[in-house]
Order: C-alpha cells, then structure tokens, then sequence
C-alpha cells in the first residue's frame, strides 16, 4: 500500500516504511521526531522545478508535467519505490502545507500508474 503523508503528522505503525521525498530536510523538526527510513533526495523535484513552481496553486498543471518530464529521467528510483510498496506499506513523506499541491502526490501517482 502506497500512501503520502506530511512530516510534521504523528507517526504511527500504519506508515509501514516511510520515505523523505524532499531535496530539503524539513525546516523544525529533528530526525528523531520525522522517523524518516530512508531520504530520496534524488527523486525530489530539481531545485529550479521547486524554486519555480514555489507552492502556487495556479502552476499547479504544470509543475505537475515538468515533475513528470523530471521522474522519466528517474525509473530506477521509482522502480525501487514499487518493490518497496510491493513488499509492504511505504508512506511517501514531505513537508510542504499544501496537502493538494506537492511533490508527493505526483510521485504517487507516477508509481501507481508507471
């Protein structure tokens, strides 16, 4: 089972296995606290992908294409991710507010249907 879930939400057992899918560690919060099994900083979206689209709703459908033009150059990580999901849960971790808009939803969605 694949899910998504923000950093700064209590951990629980349900997680199974959870995956940081920043480039930037999260602003206030120790690894202790995060419980982060593994950092995939590499299949974060490019800083320049990041620094563009800045959390804006309205770039939304685009950063969505660019991120997937970005993830095509990446199939290993996202194979690793799908063994990973098929041996147990795996919860896709990031930080940004925006629950809707960010990085680990498309992700997801690139493993679900890649």
């Amino acid at each position: 089972m694949l899910r998504i879930k923000r950093v700064y939400e209590e951990r629980s057992d349900a997680d199974g296995r959870r995956i940081l899918v920043d480039r930037i560690w999260p602003r206030g919060i120790s690894k202790e606290r995060a419980g982060i099994d593994l950092w995939m900083k590499d299949i974060a979206p490019s800083d320049e992908l990041r620094r563009w689209f800045g959390h804006d709703p309205e770039r939304w459908d685009e950063f969505r294409t660019r991120y997937k033009r970005e993830l095509a150059e990446k199939l290993d990580l996202i194979s690793a991710l799908k063994k990973m999901d098929r041996e147990g849960t795996v919860t896709l971790i990031y930080a940004a507010k925006d629950t809707d808009h960010n990085n680990a939803v498309v992700l997801k969605e690139a493993i679900e249907t890649g």
